[in-house]
Formats: structure tokens, C-alpha cells, sequence
């Protein structure tokens, strides 16, 4: 585990946006964190979900950090804490019958899901980081944001067909490295 000083300046430089920053911050946090919502949950496949979407939320949310309030590991945990109580508190689909075996498989420090996690968003964070920053930055906001393209266009002050096609370059190339 990384220090606290070094996860504050990692949170900083995501703040900037900064993937590669964001990548060493999963990787320092992530068996952390993911103990934290598996003893919520108890269920390492939901686990890994809620893991997914505090991250997310992580990324989105750095701006906001501030080390005067919290510790950087409190103020992730008080976003992944609540995200999993929230999804504790959720009505649940009916378990199939597979997901007492992959619960089983996934139980321990060394679950699969988690690894393949964090194996996916380092390729998927380095493929993004391929990307031009002016693209990277459009991609993220029209993700994050959940904008659509002619939301995304007046935000942006681009035509709507330059962001259609930036988007769609991006997306392709980040395609093309995901698969090679």
C-alpha cells in the first residue's frame, strides 16, 4: 500500500485527469477497497460491481478531494462504503444458479474477478491514454458525464458531426487496442 502522501499527490494528478495517475491509484487502493465492500456485501460478484462504479465515481470526484478534511484512503472508503450500503440496501435479483460457484471460486485475497478488474482497466486506461488529451478528455466527459452528442457539442463549443466523428475515432482505436 502506498503511503498517504503518495495516494494524495496521485489523487491530485487525477483531479488533472491524469490516467496513468489514476491506474497506480487503483493498484494501490483497490485490495483495500475491495475488503471494505466485500464484508458489506458478502457477495464478491456484486462486490466487484459496486468496486467498478466507486472508482468511476473516484475518478469523477478527485476534483473535489480535499486533504485538509480527510485522509485520501478515508475519503475513498467513504465513497465506496456508502455505494455498497446503497447496493445492500437495493432490492436484489434472485441468485442464478451459477453464482454460488463463481462466489466460491471468487471468495479470498486472490479472487479472480478482482484481478481481471484491475488487468481491464489497466488496459483500458492505457488505451485511453493513447488517445490525443483534447480526445481523452472529450471521451471521459461524454462518458462521466453521461452527455449526449448534442449536449457534449454545446458543452465543447464543436460542431455536433466533429464530435460524432471524434468520438467514434476514439472509441474504434480504443477497440483496436483493446484487441491487439
Amino acid at each position: 500500500m502506498s503511503t498517504p502522501v503518495e495516494i494524495t499527490w496521485l489523487l491530485a494528478a487525477v483531479a488533472k485527469g491524469d490516467a496513468v495517475a489514476f491506474e497506480r491509484l487503483y493498484g494501490a487502493t483497490c485490495p483495500k477497497l475491495y475488503g471494505v465492500v466485500l464484508r458489506i456485501l458478502r457477495r464478491p460478484d456484486l462486490a466487484a460491481e459496486v468496486l467498478e462504479q466507486a472508482y468511476l465515481q473516484i475518478w469523477r470526484d478527485a476534483v473535489d478531494y480535499d486533504p485538509a478534511r480527510l485522509t485520501p484512503l478515508a475519503w475513498m472508503m467513504a465513497i465506496v462504503r456508502r455505494l455498497a450500503i446503497d447496493a445492500a440496501r437495493a432490492p436484489q435479483p434472485p441468485a442464478t444458479d451459477s453464482e454460488p460457484e463463481i462466489a466460491e471460486e471468487d471468495e479470498g485475497p486472490g479472487s479472480v474477478p478482482r484481478h481481471e478488474l484491475t488487468d481491464d482497466l489497466k488496459r483500458l486506461l492505457t488505451c485511453i491514454g493513447r488517445l490525443e488529451p483534447d480526445r481523452q478528455r472529450m471521451l471521459l466527459i461524454a462518458y462521466y458525464g453521461a452527455f449526449s452528442r448534442d449536449q457534449l457539442s454545446a458543452k465543447l463549443g464543436m460542431p455536433v458531426d466533429l464530435v460524432r466523428a471524434s468520438l467514434r475515432r476514439s472509441l474504434l482505436e480504443i477497440d483496436g487496442c483493446l484487441t491487439s
